[in-house]
């Protein structure tokens, strides 16, 4: 369940990138034209992303009893930092980040697209592919390998399914209830992160103290986290497309 709902907003959040980097380049009749380069730097964000996946379950092969744990722990507490920081961003940038991307498509066609556009690309695409595999290698720990994976690629497959459909204005989407329900749930499994952390330093040295104080810190993080989200969300009322 988890590794579902981090995939399809992270796929879902690039696939409306990609969307509006596409509407601009239609509307000023340079999609033909650049529309490789935009590809080219999705291809490279997510092998980037396929890539640093496999780095992280290799080099936790490699560790063994207490280094493995402590490895595993701390990559717990940063992926569930790095969650939580995104969910906030996103919530921030949501008002302004369809004009700050068209004027960054723009200025890149302007300096003769190719590389630029593909930086563009890649930026968008490497974050939010980065995020996705940092939450799937510490989801495999409790999950399990096949059950993560299988999450993590219905996700890719239903946020693909649903950017495209988005793109072409054949669905209708309320942006604002989507980010607000994926972003608390999110939080929520930042929370049960924070419990897996403190769990793992617990049995490396932590003490008893530790692991009685994960689940509450988990609770505190949850509510604090889970208010100022609701309080601040701010997102675009439903649309029909990323245009």
């Amino acid at each position: 369940m988890g590794a579902f709902v981090i995939v399809l907003r992270e796929g879902f959040e690039a696939s409306l990138i990609l969307g509006l980097v596409f509407a601009f380049l239609k509307k000023t009749g340079q999609s033909e034209r650049h529309a490789a380069a935009v590809w080219s730097g999705t291809a490279l964000a997510a092998g980037l992303s396929v890539a640093m996946g496999a780095l992280l379950f290799a080099t936790v092969g490699e560790l063994h009893g207490t280094a493995e744990k402590v490895y595993e722990g701390s990559a717990m507490l940063v992926a569930a930092t790095v969650l939580t920081w995104m969910v906030f961003w996103m919530r921030k940038q949501a008002s302004t980040i369809g004009g700050a991307l068209r004027a960054q498509v723009g200025e890149a066609v302007a300096s003769g697209g190719g590389p630029a556009l593909a930086l563009v690309a890649f930026v968008a695409v490497a974050r939010e592919g980065l995020e996705s595999a940092l939450f799937l290698f510490v989801s495999v720990g409790d999950a399990g390998l096949l059950p993560t994976v299988a999450g993590g690629a219905l996700g890719l497959l239903a946020a693909i399914a649903l950017g495209i459909a988005f793109y072409r204005g054949s669905v209708k989407l309320d942006l604002r209830r989507f980010f607000l329900v994926t972003g608390l749930l999110v939080i929520a499994f930042a929370a049960y992160l924070i419990v897996g952390g403190l769990h793992e330093l617990a049995e490396v040295g932590g003490g008893e103290a530790l692991e009685l104080a994960g689940p509450l810190a988990a609770l505190a993080f949850a509510s604090a986290c889970g208010w100022l989200f609701v309080r601040g969300t701010r997102l675009p009322a439903p649309q029909r497309q990323a245009a």
